[in-house]
Parts: structure tokens; C-alpha cells; sequence
């Protein structure tokens, strides 16, 4: 397995409905405050077109408590930025396994700050069994 580096490429991206649509069916939860967690471990040849990378992330925020876009998408990119600089720690714990498909889905009411959301995102590292 390649080295992961400080990036979040396309082929990290968890795009395929049918993966998406089975994590709602098939997979595992837990909290990470103010993340939710739910995940998805399938064999290897799940993701065909991964240039080495055998996780692949979806990052969800509801627009029931945040209605503008702009909200969303600034909580997205804050949790995007958490998890790439974090990552390879995930790979680390998670070397030699299957694929898995992860989802990230932003849990909190109201705006937390970026390092509320990193400490979320570290925290979900940790919990994520290994």
C-alpha cells in the first residue's frame, strides 16, 4: 500500500450509490462529537478504481439545522481539512484490512469552531476499531 500523503484526492471520494445506499443498510456506527460515524468494511476489489487508497470518505452536513449552502459547505470543508491532515493515522491503524467506505455526517446543532471539528475528527480515529 502506498503512502498516504496530506491530501484528498478524487479516488479517496465515496461517490457510488450503491455503497452509499448499503451504508445505511449493512454498516456500523458510533459517535465522535460532533461527528457520527458510520462504516463499512467489504473485500477488496470493492473499489476497482482506487490508485491505492482503500478508504473512501462521504462527508454529510444536514441542511435541517444549517439552510444556506454556504453554512454547509464551510462545515464540509472544515471536516475535509481535519480528516486530510489526520488521515494517515486512519491508514496506519487500518493497514492490512479490506476496503472500507466511511461516512462523516455532521451531528451538531449549531457552528463549532475548526478545532472542535479536529478534535471530532482525531477522536474518530482513535474509536474507529482496529
Amino acid at each position: 500500500m502506498n503512502t498516504p500523503t496530506h491530501t484528498f484526492t478524487r479516488s479517496e471520494r465515496l461517490k457510488s450509490r450503491t455503497l452509499i445506499s448499503r451504508l445505511f443498510k449493512d454498516s456500523h456506527s458510533y459517535v465522535a462529537y460532533p461527528l457520527r460515524v458510520v462504516w463499512l468494511e467489504h473485500p477488496a476489489p470493492a473499489f476497482p478504481d482506487a490508485q491505492g487508497s482503500t478508504i473512501k470518505v462521504v462527508i454529510s452536513v444536514p441542511k435541517r439545522h444549517f439552510k444556506t449552502a454556504v453554512a454547509r459547505n464551510r462545515l464540509k470543508r472544515q471536516i475535509r481539512e481535519a480528516y486530510r491532515l489526520h488521515k494517515h493515522l486512519l491508514y496506519e491503524k487500518l493497514a492490512g484490512r479490506n476496503d472500507i467506505a466511511l461516512m462523516l455526517m455532521y451531528i451538531s446543532k449549531e457552528a463549532l469552531p475548526y478545532g472542535d471539528i479536529e478534535a471530532g475528527v482525531v477522536k474518530m480515529i482513535r474509536k474507529m476499531p482496529g
